[in-house]
């Protein structure tokens, strides 16, 4: 029996009596962990919430791995060892792999590393940080190879000996291209990888929301298709700039893609102190947050530094941080039971081991939670000196007026405000953002920044847009009528989801344990040309069942939420 062929997928409830069986055989009878019994199977306390990956070929069972997640609440690890005196136990994001089990018959064929590997890309795909094992002695050069680190702690567990193994997952993924990526590439068409992740990762990027852009074709050879498709996995607006800002972008456009902007932007930053009632020294501008975000973190961190990120939050920061910079990033954890709430007492006492930056994106995306700004206020007065906040308010004139701390920042030495055009002013496509803080600040990113950094499109279209703030205050009204529209379309569906509304303008809709993933309700909708947005690859606080869902006009919400019924009713009943 060769690899072609091979199927790696999901275990099913079906599975789990050849699954026990393979275990007693290897576990009792092979090895002598635990003792042989006349049923001939082998299970434990933590089946229920554990998650099986299973080999199959040819319809005959080759293997299992079987991986248990943080929201199953404990780990086989904890019958032997104290997560107070082991750190990586204490992790945030942390996942258990055990029990890697091949069938004696297809051993020597590689399928012990497949499972490997696909039980690295489904911690991966459910927004997994770190990864323990207690890996037999005899398999450590395979598990070391892997890219897992032994910890040196030993463990026995009846005549077998283990040792505790870690190891980073974004590290894991990036060492296993390296060492396997052609090997990979040459066994994805022989195999029939089953997992709602794909079976390679992409680019190494921060994942975004924004898939239903390829409906258009990879070269923009189908851009007819826009209307085709429902684009609710990214946050655009779904309303058109104001009049004035179209209109201008209509009556100049030859003009303005063949002229070079003014290099400072030195308008649109004057514009923007007087809508917003702040100095031009408070203000720099960039092509959207995420260059404000690179360019700015880029230059005030270094590895050493430490920086606390809301859990679960926009996934950029992160990306930023951990993996572009390298420096230390701690998690402030938000609880699903308590809406996704930010507590302003809990994050100030976090603030005291003294972070160099602490980022809060208000309202949160992507669980649409708000923190009231006279209680950011307050949190962000008391923290430690030293510390600087960066608040993201992308989404803050969905929440209302008087919400930002723009202001607070202009006149603070701690604080900056990243204010985005894109999502409010219907402008996304142009890219153009701001962002408020202390003057000598403001005059350090300005130094980093190029010249001519904003397109002159997007001057145009940002000056004009900021001149009509009744004109988006109305949509921003219209835009909470129908996210509650919406809202209450899904809710409809039944008892076994769960709607929230945003502060902003999408809904999250939460599956129910033991029903299907929100990896397979996405694909569904996506064939039927509706795209959603599956959170699980941000955190595990999402347990692998949570989609955002961006609000549009009326009659897509409804296709939407017609289509998220059918695909549900679909995937439980199939045929």
């Amino acid at each position: 029996m060769g690899i072609d062929e091979l199927e790696l997928r999901p275990g099913a409830d079906a599975d789990r009596e050849w699954i026990y069986r393979l275990r007693h055989e290897v576990y009792a009878r092979e090895l002598g962990q635990h003792p042989a019994n006349d049923a001939g199977q082998l299970s434990d306390e933590f089946d229920e919430g554990n998650v099986y990956i299973v080999a199959v070929h040819q319809g005959h069972p080759a293997g299992f791995i079987s991986v248990t997640p943080p929201w199953a609440g404990r780990y086989s690890i904890d019958k032997y060892l104290r997560r107070t005196e082991h750190p990586v136990l204490r992790q945030d994001g942390l996942f258990e792999i055990r029990i890697l089990t091949v069938d004696p018959a297809r051993r020597g064929r590689m399928t012990g590393r497949l499972l490997m590997y696909a039980a690295l890309r489904w911690v991966m795909a459910h927004g997994g940080r770190t990864i323990v094992a207690l890996g037999r002695a005899e398999l450590l050069p395979m598990y070391r190879e892997l890219g897992l680190t032994s910890t040196g702690t030993p463990v026995r567990s009846g005549a077998v000996a283990f040792e505790l193994l870690t190891g980073e997952v974004a590290g894991l993924a990036q060492q296993t291209l390296r060492r396997y990526g052609p090997v990979l590439r040459d066994l994805e068409p022989r195999l029939r990888w089953r997992l709602e992740t794909p079976f390679l990762p992409g680019t190494g990027g921060c994942e975004h929301g924004g898939t239903s852009i390829g409906a258009l074709g990879r070269r923009f050879d189908a851009l007819q298709a826009h209307g085709d498709v429902v684009p609710a996995d990214v946050l655009d607006a779904w309303f058109p700039p104001a009049p004035g800002a179209a209109a201008a972008l209509a009556a100049h456009q030859d003009w303005m893609v063949r002229t070079s902007p003014p290099a400072q932007a030195e308008g649109l930053i004057e514009e923007i102190g007087t809508r917003r009632g702040l100095p031009a020294e408070a203000i720099a501008v960039g092509a959207g947050s995420s260059d404000l975000i690179f360019r700015a973190f880029r230059g005030w961190l270094e590895a050493s530094c430490r920086v606390l990120l809301i859990d679960p939050s926009y996934g950029e920061y992160a990306h930023v941080i951990e993996h572009v910079i390298g420096c230390r990033a701690d998690r402030f954890t938000l609880r699903r039971q308590e809406g996704w709430r930010i507590d302003p007492n809990r994050l100030g006492e976090a603030l005291r081991a003294r972070y160099d930056l602490v980022v809060v994106v208000n309202p949160n995306n992507p669980t649409g939670a708000h923190l009231d700004a006279d209680d950011l206020r307050q949190v962000l007065a008391a923290a430690p000196g030293g510390t600087r906040f960066w608040i993201d308010e992308a989404y803050a004139g969905y929440a209302g007026p008087g919400r930002s701390l723009e202001p607070y920042a202009a006149a603070a030495d701690n604080t900056v405000v990243c204010t985005s055009l894109s999502k409010m002013y219907a402008l996304s496509g142009l890219r153009a953002a701001y962002l408020t803080g202390p003057a000598q600040i403001v005059a350090e990113l300005r130094r980093w920044s190029p010249p001519w950094g904003v397109s002159l499109p997007a001057q145009i279209a940002a000056v004009h847009a900021l001149r009509d703030p009744a004109y988006y205050a109305g949509r921003w009204a219209q835009t909470a009528a129908l996210r509650a529209e919406l809202a209450a379309a899904l809710a409809a569906i039944g008892q076994d989801v769960h709607v929230q509304e945003a502060a902003a303008n999408f809904v999250l809709l939460t599956l129910a344990r033991g029903g299907p993933a929100a990896a397979r309700l996405v694909r569904r909708c996506r064939e039927r040309g509706v795209f959603l947005r599956d959170l699980s690859p941000i955190s595990p606080a999402f347990e692998g069942r949570t989609v955002r869902i961006a609000v549009r006009e009326a009659t897509a919400n409804a296709r939407i939420a017609e289509t998220v019924t059918t695909a549900l009713h679909d995937l439980r009943n199939p045929a």
